[in-house]
């Protein structure tokens, strides 16, 4: 069954909820239009995102003339609330997905509460799964209260979907159609389910969500939320951000991932169409930084636990699934529309591949905050450091695809380097702090030598500026890095002279693209792209820490304008200001929370 006629929304128009397992994307319509299940990187069961006739949806839309909608989040929580205003009434659709405590808990469920604030209102609803990315088929078999969705030779999870009024199938799709009057409540849940309990009673087992999930979840994200350390400016922008790194956070594993989703373009039309439902080192370590600057300090050591089982091996990798297992091989889904037409859509992702070299930095950077801020690394997990570190002594000199995972030629990249001499200097420290035994005279020669060639054979005299890659005559944003990682302090004449050449190459008001695109475009690959959320947030940091703090003060709160209605962003901006990229995006919001913290500090000072 297509559906010829639901029109794609801007990803702006969408709010997620999760449970640190999977997430949903909730559209200001009431349809829920993307979800990886049963957990991050799954095949999807609703892709409607990634094609509108094709990709599978879960919609309950009141039935009113005119309605305008609002989104919101119930504060502390990601408890999501929709509500429709229309002359003919009000209704209100409040989703969550319930907590778990414990990894062996049944797999997630989608709970959705339907209700007429004001008035009498007809609601309805479409539950229409599409298994395996929609190449998989299914049955429906259905009840009174409950229809089980079974895919076909395919060996996915069973869904139930479940209510407390009638539900009939239609193609295959379960429906409903029911009236509520004024303060009337309709209770409908998606869970997974065996094929052996399909002669459950519906109506009894949703009974389990609606007198306990629902109080358990608010009060479990706000027992949580409360953990914080955090007393400052910009709370509410902090918290919903971290709030926000906490769904994308394995409960299991204590991996993250980049972002929730895959394929969303970073050009409408274009082919910059990537799979991020994947854990990178370097966005997990900047994650774990945000959570131990906010004090969750749970999360942090989960990560280690998880990150020091990878340390075995000599060699890291860049990126791993979430349960740390490697394969990310990457295939197209050619079947599928793409996001107004964006494709090739893109399952895995051949960055598994590459050489950044990078990766060490920003791993030992976050290990280095967390021996000093929260608890002593034990010996046994610095001697897998010292294995890391004989990779960086190794390979920094080598070129290689940097943090953009460029599909081009490998380039001696500054940033690159920069976090090789990160990786050098926080391991010295860790040393020094603890005392460990470790090659003191080898380890301080390659750290100096690092610190020179980035210091002299980066810098381009002709614009005045540390530059890209060796022999470029242009700058890029993750030079932002440079002072934020203490190698140069922000008042140095070379490093004022590298940010001029930053607003005058990549600045366009307050937005900074990573890069300008040339027509000898280093990263290989064919067409533009938007502004990066996070190098704006870098470049409000780098402001700050430079003296220039009203200025920062303005860009910043110029930046969160650019937020959607639930204070969430995507990675990337249109030139018209509209969410292009996967959606949200790990690094746009903890880039968020960083420069929160540095404005608030200076702020202080000031």
């Amino acid at each position: 069954m297509e559906h010829q006629h639901r029109p794609y929304q801007p990803i702006a128009n969408y709010g997620v909820i999760g449970d640190m397992r999977t997430v949903a994307l909730v559209s200001m319509s009431g349809s829920i239009d993307f979800m990886s299940f049963p957990r991050f990187d799954s095949p999807t069961i609703f892709a409607s995102l990634l094609d509108a006739n094709k990709g599978g949806y879960f919609s309950i839309e009141p039935q009113m003339d005119g309605q305008q909608t609002k989104q919101l989040y119930l504060p502390g929580t990601a408890v999501l609330i929709t509500r429709f205003f229309s002359d003919d009434g009000i209704a209100e659709i409040t989703d969550f997905m319930p907590l778990v405590s414990s990894t062996d808990a049944p797999p997630a469920a989608i709970v959705r509460h339907v209700k007429a604030i004001r008035g009498q209102i007809s609601f309805k609803m479409v539950c229409a799964p599409r298994f395996n990315y929609a190449l998989a088929h299914h049955d429906a078999k259905a009840q009174r209260n409950e229809v089980i969705f079974t895919p076909i030779d395919d060996g996915h999870v069973c869904l139930r979907l479940m209510a407390d009024v009638d539900l009939h199938i239609k193609d295959n799709d379960a429906c409903a159609e029911f009236v509520l009057k004024e303060s009337e409540i309709a209770h409908i849940v998606l869970e997974a389910a065996d094929e052996d309990q399909q002669n459950t009673s519906g109506t009894a087992h949703i009974q389990d969500y609606v007198k306990n999930s629902y109080q358990l979840t608010v009060s479990g994200w706000r027992k949580w939320l409360s953990q914080t350390t955090y007393k400052g400016r910009y709370a509410e922008l902090i918290f919903r951000s971290i709030i926000t790194l906490k769904l994308m956070t394995s409960i299991e594993f204590g991996s993250v991932v980049a972002a929730p989703t895959f394929g969303i373009p970073e050009l409408l039309g274009g082919k910059r169409n990537w799979d991020y439902r994947f854990n990178w080192i370097r966005d997990s370590a900047f994650t774990l930084y945000a959570f131990l600057s906010l004090g969750f300090y749970d999360e942090a050591t989960h990560f280690m636990q998880w990150i020091s089982s990878l340390c075995q091996d000599s060699n890291l990798q860049l990126l791993y699934r979430i349960d740390g297992s490697k394969n990310g091989e990457e295939i197209e889904l050619d079947h599928l529309e793409g996001y107004q037409g964006s494709r090739p859509i893109r399952v895995g992702n051949a960055a598994v591949h590459q050489l950044q070299t990078d990766i060490y930095g920003e791993l030992i950077d976050t290990i280095y905050i967390y021996n000093r801020s929260h608890k002593p690394i034990t010996y046994e997990f610095w001697t897998l450091i010292e294995k890391q570190i004989e990779c960086v002594i190794g390979d920094w000199k080598l070129p290689d695809h940097g943090i953009w995972e460029i599909r081009g030629e490998k380039r001696e990249f500054l940033h690159s380097r920069l976090m090789c001499w990160v990786a050098m200097d926080r391991a010295i420290k860790i040393a020094e702090q603890r005392s460990f035994p470790y090659p003191r005279a080898e380890w301080e020669q390659v750290r100096d030598e690092i610190y020179k060639d980035i210091y002299h054979n980066f810098w381009n005299e002709d614009i005045k500026a540390w530059v890209q890659y060796k022999g470029s005559d242009q700058v890029d944003a993750s030079a932002l890095l440079m002072p934020l990682t203490h190698y140069i302090a922000p008042l140095e004449p070379r490093w004022l002279s590298t940010m001029d050449a930053i607003e005058k190459q990549l600045k366009s008001d307050v937005l900074i693209y990573r890069y300008r695109i040339t027509e000898d475009a280093i990263d290989g690959l064919e067409g533009e792209e938007g502004t990066f959320n996070m190098c704006s947030f870098w470049f409000i940091e780098s402001l700050a820490k430079s003296g220039r703090v009203e200025e920062a003060v303005e860009n910043f709160e110029k930046m969160i304008g650019y937020a959607n209605h639930l204070g969430l962003f995507s990675e990337e901006l249109s030139h018209k200001g509209e969410h292009l990229g996967n959606f949200p995006q790990a690094f746009t919001h903890l880039s968020l929370i960083s420069a929160a913290l540095e404005l608030n500090k200076q702020l202080d000072r000031l």
